[in-house]
């Protein structure tokens, strides 16, 4: 129908012969992809489509954290270490970026447990720390994380950790104590590596689930805010990538 049109007003059949070839070409992509579809359909899946940060995880800009603790009382136990690790899409596969870590000072009127600093090995008096207030340590990792939200075009930093609600509620406590504005994080919204680990490698314990997934676990440096905030960010990665290769059912 297209050629006739354009026969009866230019007389061009050169200009009717590229019409068509473009039409005809157009067609045959359509039909391909009714046709990939349809198997997929068919096949009860569909393969999910490479993504850059700002779709993968619907604006959310995941962030790995790890926080150790001076027990286990959000209301009254301190924060003693803070650590975030950013993640970042490299060659099509997800995979840890920036790190940083801040020692903390423990609040005015914390209470240290003794048996979560024997666990940690954590001397909150020992000035080699170089600890710096909890706001200080709040404030700073919150700039880097809007840095990184700008950089990647997130609407919202989205906390992902290992037992994510312990860290989830040690932090949403310290920004509420220290009256920080600007909290990028989902105030209740988080990804539990601990489920994610259940599912994929049948295990939740940090060190078995890196085990069973391949990633290198030193005993010795665990509880350390950056090396539980590395595990935990490789753990991610690996499920992340691994999921990316599987196939979606489709409804």
């Amino acid at each position: 129908m297209i050629p006739a049109v354009i026969l009866s007003k230019r007389d061009d059949v050169r200009i009717v012969e590229t019409a068509f070839g473009r039409t005809t070409a157009i067609l045959r992509n359509v039909c391909a992809i009714f046709i990939r579809r349809a198997r997929e359909r068919r096949n009860g899946c569909a393969i999910v489509p490479p993504m850059d940060m700002s779709q993968r995880f619907r604006g959310f800009l995941p962030v790995v954290v790890d926080l150790e603790t001076g027990g286990f009382d959000a209301e009254v136990n301190p924060i003693l270490e803070m650590a975030a690790v950013q993640v970042r899409f490299e060659g099509g596969r997800l995979v840890p970026g920036a790190r940083w870590r801040r020692a903390v000072r423990p609040h005015p009127g914390a209470v240290l447990n003794p048996a979560s600093l024997k666990v940690t090995g954590i001397n909150p008096s020992d000035p080699n720390r170089q600890a710096v207030s909890e706001a200080e340590a709040l404030q700073e990792m919150f700039r880097q994380v809007r840095a990184e939200m700008r950089t990647h075009g997130c609407q919202r930093a989205i906390l992902v950790a290992h037992n994510a609600a312990f860290d989830q509620l040690f932090l949403n406590r310290a920004v509420a104590r220290c009256e920080v504005k600007r909290n990028p994080f989902h105030p209740f919204s988080f990804i539990d590596t601990a489920s994610l680990a259940a599912v994929a490698f049948g295990h939740t314990v940090l060190s078995e689930a890196c085990a069973r997934a391949n990633i290198e676990f030193d005993q010795d440096q665990a509880h350390s805010a950056l090396y539980d905030a590395e595990r935990t960010a490789e753990l991610f990665c690996a499920v992340v990538n691994a999921w990316g290769n599987r196939h979606l059912p489709v409804a």
